[in-house]
């Protein structure tokens, strides 16, 4: 398995991050990757952008040093209701569109509070990726988790910082567990670096060690195998993406 999408970095934008939009696509085309997405922390992570950053994203070319360039954001997931900090009309301009939980903006809960913020962010359309999910921060029901992204049809991230293990250490577990539900029922995963420096881009470790690990792995459902088939999931939730 060779992993070519790269689609959670972020850049100096994120205010906590340390490269150019630049930087990171030249990093990426020396690694020989297809795609990458620009997904910096929306406003209500400390010092992350102002909400002009997201509006004028269309400034970035398709393709920067070969490299498919996405646009898109990393969404903070505010409340057990599966608010997220960026509003319609602004996420429909969006080509990929990921939420997380950080405790900034999300204080963690009780599992099954947690598990019904996932699943109601779930339900909004422009989400496509369910980020780090895997962090024993946040206690989760999986199974449920897994069925609701299932039904509503959405990716779920594994994440190469949350394997590392000084970053949301002891996701492997609960990665392991969300892995092999997402293997029985059928839904789509994508490996990501959530690279805050160009160097990261592309480092995949820790995810291969991982995937490695699991027994009868699909690869058909790893989307960050091919540029076509992430954009193709992208596409099937409304986005208008050209190769």
């Amino acid at each position: 398995m060779k992993l070519i999408c790269d689609p959670h970095c972020h850049t100096i934008a994120s205010g906590h991050a340390y490269s150019t939009v630049d930087e990171i696509a030249r990093e990426a085309a020396k690694k020989e990757l297809e795609l990458i997405a620009i997904t910096d922390h929306c406003v209500r992570m400390p010092g992350a952008p102002h909400i002009y950053h997201f509006w004028n994203l269309d400034v970035i070319p398709d393709y920067i040093y070969g490299v498919r360039v996405l646009r898109g954001v990393e969404t903070n997931i505010l409340d057990v209701e599966g608010t997220i900090d960026m509003d319609k009309p602004l996420l429909k301009r969006m080509e990929i569109v990921l939420a997380s939980m950080h405790d900034n903006c999300f204080i963690p809960m009780s599992q099954s509070e947690n598990t019904a913020a996932y699943i109601n962010v779930m339900k909004n359309p422009y989400v496509d990726i369910i980020a780090h999910s895997g962090n024993p921060a946040y206690p989760i029901n999986i199974s449920e988790f897994v069925d609701a992204a299932k039904y509503y049809d959405k990716i779920i991230e594994i994440n190469n910082c949350s394997l590392k293990g000084n970053i949301r250490a002891g996701s492997k577990q609960n990665c392991n567990y969300i892995i092999t539900e997402c293997m029985k029922k059928g839904v789509d995963i994508c490996a990501s670096t959530d690279s805050h420096i160009a160097y990261d881009i592309g480092e995949f470790d820790n995810v291969y060690k991982f995937l490695e690990s699991i027994p009868n792995l699909n690869e058909d459902l790893v989307l960050s195998t091919s540029k076509e088939k992430l954009i193709k999931k992208l596409n099937i939730h409304g986005k208008n993406i050209k190769c």
